[in-house]
C-alpha cells in the first residue's frame, strides 16, 4: 500500500505507525518491483529484441510503483538545483510541478538505466543471474535509500510533505528486516561468483555522500530524497554489475 500500487484489501488501515514498521519491509518491495519487472522482460523477450524487452521492464517497474522514486528524483534535482536556502529548496520540491532540473534528470537517468540494464542483460546470459540481478538492483537501491532513515533525521519542521508515506522513526526490528531483505538477493548472486560483493562499496559510497550533501542544505532528508537515492543507487548497482562482469 505505502511503495506500490498493487491493490491491498479494503480492510487494512494505514497510520504513521504502519508507515515506520513498513520500513524494514522497503528492500523486499524490491524483490516484487524487480520480479515483476524480469517476468516481463523474459515474456517479451521470445517476441522482441533484448533492447524492447529491457523498455518493457522499465515501463513495468514505473506502473507497479506509480512513478513513486522517479517523482522524488525530479523533485531533488528541483529543488537543489534552484534553491539555495532549506526553506526555499524545501518549497521547491513540494511544488508539484516539474522544472528544468527535474526533467532533465529524468531523461538523463532514463538513459543511463536503460543502457546499463540493456548491457547487463546481454551479458548475463543464464537467465538465473539475470533474474537476481533484476532482484537483487532493486532490493539493494531500496536498502541504500532506507540507511540514510536509520541515519539521519527529518529535515521538515512542520512535519509536512506531498502526502507521501514516509519513515521517521525506526527500531532494531526495522533494521534487521531491512538488511536481511536487501542482501539476500545479492547473498545468492555471490553464491555464483563472490565478487559481485564489490557492488556494496559504490553503494556505501553512493549513501555517504547522498547523506552528508542532504544534510549540508537541509539539515536531513525527506521522501523525496529518499526517493531520488533510490534510484541513483539503482543505476549505481547496474552500472558496478556491467563493470565487475568484465573481470569474472
Amino acid at each position: 500500500m505505502f511503495y506500490t500500487r498493487i491493490p491491498c484489501p479494503s480492510y487494512v488501515d494505514h497510520s504513521p505507525d504502519y508507515i515506520n514498521k513498513a520500513t524494514r519491509y522497503f528492500p523486499l518491495m524490491g524483490w516484487i518491483v524487480g520480479g515483476l519487472s524480469f517476468f516481463v522482460f523474459y515474456l517479451s523477450s521470445f517476441l522482441f529484441d533484448p533492447s524492447i524487452s529491457v523498455v518493457l521492464s522499465l515501463i513495468t517497474g514505473v506502473m507497479v510503483t506509480g512513478a513513486f522514486h522517479e517523482d522524488g528524483l525530479a523533485d531533488v534535482f528541483d529543488g537543489f538545483g534552484g534553491g539555495w536556502t532549506k526553506r526555499k529548496i524545501l518549497d521547491i520540491m513540494k511544488d508539484s510541478r516539474v522544472g528544468a532540473f527535474g526533467a532533465i534528470s529524468l531523461v538523463l537517468y532514463f538513459l543511463l538505466k536503460f543502457a546499463a540494464l540493456d548491457a547487463a542483460a546481454n551479458r548475463f546470459t543464464e537467465i538465473h543471474l539475470i533474474a537476481l540481478v533484476f532482484i537483487s538492483y532493486h532490493s539493494l537501491a531500496r536498502l541504500t535509500a532506507v540507511n540514510i532513515v536509520f541515519t539521519s533525521q527529518y529535515s521538515r519542521e512542520d512535519a509536512t510533505s506531498k502526502a507521501k508515506p514516509i519513515a521517521k522513526t525506526h527500531g532494531n526490528a526495522e533494521i534487521v528486516g531491512a538488511y536481511f531483505f536487501g542482501l539476500l538477493p545479492l547473498g545468492a548472486l555471490t553464491w555464483f561468483n563472490w565478487k559481485f560483493a564489490l557492488v556494496l562499496g559504490p553503494l556505501f559510497l553512493l549513501y555517504l555522500l547522498s547523506k552528508r550533501y542532504y544534510e549540508k542544505w537541509i539539515e536531513g532528508y525527506t521522501g523525496d530524497c529518499l526517493g531520488a537515492t533510490e534510484q541513483l543507487a539503482e543505476c549505481v548497482c547496474l552500472l558496478t554489475y556491467v563493470a565487475l562482469w568484465k573481470f569474472m
